[in-house]
């Protein structure tokens, strides 16, 4: 069955239609760009050059030296959105796979066991769902300070609470429907049963939960990163760049404009491509 779903992907991504072949290309390249950042990057992300501070970019009576110009310190910023792009989708990347894992497994357990785990799973789904994340991140960062290890885990706890409460009814749903049972009463375990029966007929939605969270991760950390409470200097990421750059948004626009496009560009290709492999995974579709 998975051969077949993958074979079918494969096949279909030839066919894809082309704004989603073009948000398939973006994503590699992103993924390009983060793994070989240190090649990338003309110069290291930090280094000063106040003699030239604030170059246009090249095609803007720039020099060929900094394609994109140069900031208000005089670092370049092509360097600088490259290794910016590498934290970004990390920080996204390792936070969707901690929300998801929370989701998934809380889900899994109020779907068992019912009664009390059911109610208790519920409760602190709602509680999440009440009060705005960005409340609950700023006032922990203001508690307890900032490292890139602690803010990896915040955000891991973002959206948690959609994946958990989709985990559950589909879960539920699939024991319903009979398959579930079938397995289990040949001998499988309860976790064989959720994890590798179960699990494989709803990945498809799950697959379009986390394609929500992953772009709101990083709206999330680009808007706490505007706000001076996200990344920390010297490290730099793209919403560290559209925070610094909006000083200068009139006399440098680019040192802003090159780090929202790239966000604009990456979340709505997650978005696109996401919703696309939804449809080619989906069992009741193919």
């Amino acid at each position: 069955m998975t051969n077949r779903r993958l074979s079918s992907m494969l096949t279909a991504l030839a066919q894809c239609p082309v704004i989603v072949l073009c948000g398939w290309i973006w994503l590699i390249i992103m993924l390009f760009v983060a793994l070989f950042a240190e090649s990338l990057s003309p110069y290291g992300y930090t280094a000063l050059d106040l003699s030239a501070r604030l170059k246009p970019p090249v095609g803007f009576d720039g020099q060929a030296n900094h394609l994109l110009g140069t900031d208000e310190l005089g670092r370049d910023v092509l360097s600088r959105l490259v290794t910016s792009i590498r934290m970004s989708l990390l920080i996204a990347f390792a936070s969707t796979l901690i929300s998801a894992s929370i989701g998934l497994t809380l889900g899994f357990l109020a779907a068992r066991f019912r009664g009390w785990t059911e109610q208790a799973v519920m409760v602190a789904i709602d509680f999440q769902a009440s009060i705005p994340f960005m409340l609950i991140a700023l006032a922990v960062l203001a508690f307890f300070g900032n490292t890139l290890v602690l803010f990896i885990c915040l955000m891991g706890c973002h959206g948690w609470e959609r994946t958990a409460r989709i985990t559950r009814s589909l879960a539920i749903s699939a024991v319903e429907q009979g398959y579930a049972n079938a397995v289990q009463a040949l001998g499988a375990s309860t976790w064989r049963v959720y994890f590798r029966h179960i699990l494989p007929n709803i990945a498809s939605t799950l697959i379009v939960s986390m394609t929500l969270t992953f772009p709101e991760v990083i709206l999330l950390e680009s808007g706490l990163s505007f706000l001076g409470l996200g990344v920390q200097p010297p490290l730099t990421s793209l919403g560290n760049m559209v925070g610094y750059g909006r000083e200068y948004l009139q006399s440098a626009p680019w040192i802003l404009l090159a780090p929202a496009t790239i966000i604009v560009l990456t979340t709505l290709s997650i978005s696109l491509v996401g919703d696309w492999v939804r449809d080619k995974l989906d069992p009741t579709l193919l």
